[in-house]
């Protein structure tokens, strides 16, 4: 027996934190599907025949599983088998397509009798591992293309299988990994634009085109004074330019009403239009039947003036700019600049596009439930029920909630799959603010430890791997809490370890005690 290891009690050598924290939202997500489901599903909280009997069947497996990954399998397996379990799993990504269930419009679902497995729960434990195994290499350097493009395909991948299963949720998880990326040396630009290209099209649906790309021009001119550090030359350019063009929209709407004072009628009237279909024929009469209200955009401004549109005699003036600064970047070698020009052009063509994305790339279920996030439609009563009534539930419970099995919106069933992805609404209801305060606290303290844990690793493997887990439990908990409190759209994810089902279950305590074994294995030494 190693005589440093004997030296070291099992106390010592495992992150005893990690299991307490998972064992507590473990049981606490149990008797909260409990709660969810007892008004319904009378019955005591072990009787089989209810969702929370079930789940009490997957917590014990689950710990079955945690316990062979920490005392069965030798650590060291996951590194070495990394490859092949990424491709196995892939290849059952694949197959899911074509040999799995419909289950709410996604097939993503393996049934075997009244089991289900879903394989897009544990795509995330493959991709981590395969992550972690590519970028420990000796030699490798993220930097480098080939590198770069290597990883890409890693979590691309599986991300557009996990799309065309029309898995939205699950593969909106895959874009954490940008942050293990960042971790290991990707630039904090890489970010930036992801943010960018996500401001662009909400703006875009939101304001206007003209919008996005006064905005985008506007973005690119402050990072590249604060990269040249060049305040004064930046502003006598970009600064005026971007100040004139701000005011282009009022000033040709106000030379139109000069010119055309009948299509301020149209305006006029369109704001003030009634509700009531019956009466909107009355708006046009006594106009002038050549003015057509398409003059007039969904947000009230004028698309057209005088037969142009702003938008575009807007990148009319960018463009003659671009040459110039092209050059410059040219002559002082300025590959920041040559960047920026590529992120504008980039940035244009995303806001032209995003039309054609939202209308014909996106489903109509996940468009109806952007419009209603984006506050672009009411729709109380159709998508954004669950939404509503997940508020109301939250904001009810006050500060320390109603009672344990005394929500009136759980125990009447208010809120439709609170048992699965809307369970904290029931932790807001029934427990209040300290309630769910203590289990966000709970999911924070888990994550820091992991990369606490992580940082303190030798092997780059278990660092990364690490990084891996603490993006994944990071998104599933943003999303999902935020998609209950109206801060994202309702994706369908379950909350790590709390929500009611056995294959989120499983993959989350597969990934949460690789991690803690591979973290075992180098706290016996030292």
């Amino acid at each position: 027996m190693d005589t440093t290891f004997s030296r070291r009690s099992m106390r010592q050598s495992y992150d005893w934190w990690l299991v307490i924290i998972y064992l507590l939202l473990v049981l606490f997500g149990w008797v909260n599907i409990y709660a969810a489901i007892h008004a319904s599903e009378p019955a005591g909280i072990l009787d089989w025949g209810t969702r929370s009997g079930k789940q009490f069947v997957w917590i014990l497996t689950a710990f079955g599983l945690a316990g062979i990954i920490l005392f069965i399998i030798p650590p060291r397996f996951w590194e070495a088998g990394a490859i092949p379990v990424y491709l196995a799993v892939l290849v059952l990504l694949v197959a899911v397509i074509f040999l799995g269930i419909e289950v709410k419009g996604s097939r993503s679902w393996f049934a075997f009798g009244p089991v289900r497995f879903q394989p897009a729960e544990i795509s995330k434990i493959s991709t981590s591992l395969m992550l972690a195994f590519l970028m420990s290499r000796a030699g490798y350097k993220l930097q480098e293309f080939k590198h770069l493009l290597l990883t890409a395909a890693i979590i691309g991948i599986p991300m557009l299988v996990i799309l065309g299963e029309s898995e939205t949720g699950s593969a909106l998880v895959y874009v954490g990994f940008i942050f293990v990326l960042y971790r290991e040396g990707l630039s904090g630009w890489v970010l930036a634009l992801i943010g960018l290209a996500i401001l662009l099209f909400i703006l875009t649906l939101t304001a206007s085109p003209y919008v996005s790309v006064l905005v985008l021009i506007g973005l690119i001119t402050f990072s590249n004074v604060l990269q040249s550090g060049r305040f004064l030359r930046w502003l006598l350019t970009c600064g005026v330019f971007i100040l004139l063009m701000a005011l282009l929209p009022l000033g040709m709407r106000s030379l139109d009403k000069a010119v055309h004072p009948e299509a301020e009628a149209v305006v006029e009237a369109i704001e003030e239009a009634p509700e009531s279909p019956a009466e909107a024929p009355a708006i046009t009469e006594g106009l002038p039947a050549e003015e057509p209200a398409e003059t007039v955009s969904e947000g009230g401004f004028l698309d057209k003036v005088l037969g142009i549109d702003p938008l575009y005699i807007l990148l009319v003036c960018a463009a003659l700019f671009l040459p110039w600064y092209a050059w410059r970047a040219y002559r002082e070698k300025d590959s920041f600049m040559s960047l920026s020009i590529l992120a504008f052009l980039a940035g244009v063509a995303l806001v032209f596009s995003t039309s054609f994305i939202f209308n014909h790339v996106l489903q109509d279920h996940q468009r109806k439930r952007i419009e209603v996030l984006l506050g672009m439609k009411e729709d109380p009563a159709g998508v954004g029920y669950n939404v509503a009534q997940s508020m109301i539930a939250i904001g009810s419970g006050g500060l320390t909630g109603k009672g344990y099995l005394q929500g009136t919106q759980t125990s009447f069933g208010f809120v439709p799959e609170q048992s699965t992805d809307f369970i904290f609404c029931t932790v807001g209801e029934e427990w209040g603010f300290m309630g769910c305060f203590f289990v966000i606290a709970l999911y924070v303290l888990m994550i820091w430890r992991i990369i606490h844990d992580a940082e303190h690793s030798r092997e780059h493997f278990t660092r990364i791997y690490g990084y891996c887990v603490a993006c994944c439990l990071f998104m599933h908990l943003f999303i999902n809490i935020g998609m209950t409190i109206g801060l994202m759209p309702v994706i369908g994810i379950p909350l790590p370890l709390m929500s009611y089902g056995g294959s989120s279950l499983w993959a989350f305590t597969v990934l949460l005690f690789i991690f803690i074994v591979l973290d075992h294995e180098e706290r016996k030494y030292f």
